[in-house]
């Protein structure tokens, strides 16, 4: 089931009947009071938040789904007019898996929709990475360094798995924006930047796996 908060009726209804013809199940809502009320009676499995809502917002409502162990890893899009760096930035930051500003393509939302449940499928398919005293718990999202858990942010636990199950492999910025964040996010590759220094920080010796290739990238390797 996909949930869409979109405040717009004429969007949220092309929006739905997109989704529905092309074989989702999916609800719409007007505001954040309509989408708790029915996301606690039954979880979604992916969530299309418009930033721009009466009330709460949908910036604070992703912060909230993100806060929330039941919904931590739940894949959700942003759909929104504002398409300044800023906006991107914050919500991108704040756990969202995609980001796509209006007007958009039916078709085009369609293909990002089945792109991220196909990422969300893949990483439920690996359960634990272990490397030597770094452990991983894909499921419950929990990361620990010889035994002591660390917090990871969203985007910081995401791209450590990615990284790891490509092993060995040079992978470009851009790969990386694409397979962590879900699309190219315009060459602002210095967020993944920030994310590996950050993660490096917290891995402590273990930050040693994830390795720059000059011109290039990052790649993993299992070298402590």
């Amino acid at each position: 089931m996909i949930y869409l908060v979109e405040d717009d009726a004429s969007i949220r209804e092309l929006v739905l009947y997109t989704l529905k013809s092309t074989g989702f199940e999916a609800r719409g809502f007007f505001c954040a009071e309509e989408f708790w009320s029915a996301a606690h009676e039954k979880p979604p499995k992916l969530v299309l938040l418009d930033i721009m809502l009466p009330g709460e917002d949908g910036l604070q409502i992703l912060k909230k789904l993100r806060g929330a162990p039941a919904t931590r890893t739940l894949p959700v899009i942003m759909l929104t007019a504002k398409g300044t760096e800023l906006d991107r930035v914050v919500g991108l930051d704040l756990g969202a898996d995609d980001y796509l500003p209006k007007p958009f393509g039916m078709m085009e939302l369609v293909a990002r929709i089945k792109s991220l449940l196909r990422r969300a499928d893949f990483s439920d398919a690996v359960a634990e990475l272990v490397i030597d005293g770094l452990s991983i718990d894909i499921p419950r999202h929990r990361v620990t360094v010889e035994g002591a858990e660390v917090a990871l942010t969203l985007k910081e636990f995401d791209l450590l798995v990615y990284l790891l199950k490509n092993s060995g492999i040079v992978l470009t910025r851009d790969r990386i924006l694409e397979a962590v964040w879900g699309y190219d996010f315009d060459g602002e590759t210095r967020t993944v930047d920030v994310h590996i220094r950050s993660l490096r920080l917290k891995l402590g010796r273990y930050g040693e796996l994830v390795q720059t290739v000059r011109g290039l990238g990052y790649k993993a390797e299992a070298v402590v």
